[in-house]
């Protein structure tokens, strides 16, 4: 056998000895979105990447806006979160942004971040329901849970409103679906604003979990939608309208559903299917400090 036999023939044994990094084996690059909002970003972004970090799943870099000029590199993750709400982008900002979604990048949109960008239809059409930034019965339906169904009101009236803080019930109405398998049917999740009224195209849009706005709170007597999944094209989209604030995004329930869904986003699939023992109960709290 000549030296150019041998040689291919070490390769393709070395081919085999050390296969490729398996997808699931890679940690996903994340990108949180930020430098506007009118919450405390600059304490709920460092929860975001530690609740991510902390999976081992993820590896995230933070792209903050601080002059009219942005242009995060999307194409360089595999999902992008936004913890943003602030002025429109740059247009070719936005275009960017829609093609990587639209061609099968990941986003997850967290709390404020769908009070962003009333007038940007694309955006509207990721994130599904939105609130306040204009919003009308002419951004779509108000959309809720009741008797066992989803509701799509066409009732006129504001998108957005919530009562005050508190404590509240997380109930799972997907208990199939990858981001939700395994985990309590009913949690307590920590002290947080109960988004109500959100409306919008809600279309190829799944509640996974839905939470009352109860009228005692301030609320408005409806079962709201708190975890969603949509598609944007290729794209996969979570959005959660809870994190209103660092302790509410503590939560043990925020934290893995966080994880589960960025991870959706990004792949499809969800291999973080432990859960821990520290899960909140359906009659407990359980929250985590950042370390």
């Amino acid at each position: 056998m000549n030296k150019f036999a041998l040689l291919t023939c070490a390769v393709a044994v070395l081919a085999v000895a050390v296969p490729s990094v398996r997808a699931e084996e890679r940690k996903l690059k994340v990108v949180i979105l930020d430098g506007q909002n009118n919450h405390n970003w600059k304490a709920t972004t460092p929860v975001l990447k530690w609740g991510l970090e902390s999976s081992g799943r993820f590896t995230v870099d933070v792209a903050t806006r601080d002059k009219e000029e942005y242009s995060p590199a999307f194409k360089d993750y595999d999902v992008v979160v936004s913890n943003y709400n602030g002025k429109r982008w740059p247009e070719e900002t936005e275009k960017a942004f829609i093609e990587y979604v639209k061609t099968g990048g990941g986003f997850v949109c967290i709390h404020a971040a769908n009070n962003s960008f009333g007038d940007w239809d694309e955006y509207n059409k990721m994130i599904g329901l939105g609130g306040w930034g204009g919003r009308s019965e002419k951004s779509g339906p108000y959309v809720y849970y009741r008797d066992g169904k989803i509701i799509r009101d066409m009732a006129k009236g504001r998108g957005g409103s919530h009562g005050r803080q508190h404590p509240f019930t997380v109930k799972i109405i997907e208990p199939e679906h990858p981001i939700t398998k395994g985990l309590p049917t009913e949690w307590l999740h920590a002290q947080d604003e109960l988004y109500d009224r959100l409306r919008g195209p809600a279309e190829n849009m799944k509640v996974l979990a839905t939470s009352f706005s109860d009228p005692k709170t301030g609320g408005r007597g409806e079962h709201e939608p708190m975890m969603m999944v949509l598609e944007y094209g290729k794209g996969r989209i979570y959005h959660t309208p809870m994190g209103h604030a660092d302790y509410s995004m503590k939560c043990v329930g925020f934290v893995v559903t966080l994880q589960r869904g960025t991870e959706w986003a990004a792949t499809g699939k969800v291999t973080l299917t432990t859960v821990p023992e520290d899960f909140p109960t359906k009659d407990k709290t359980s929250s985590r400090e950042v370390k």
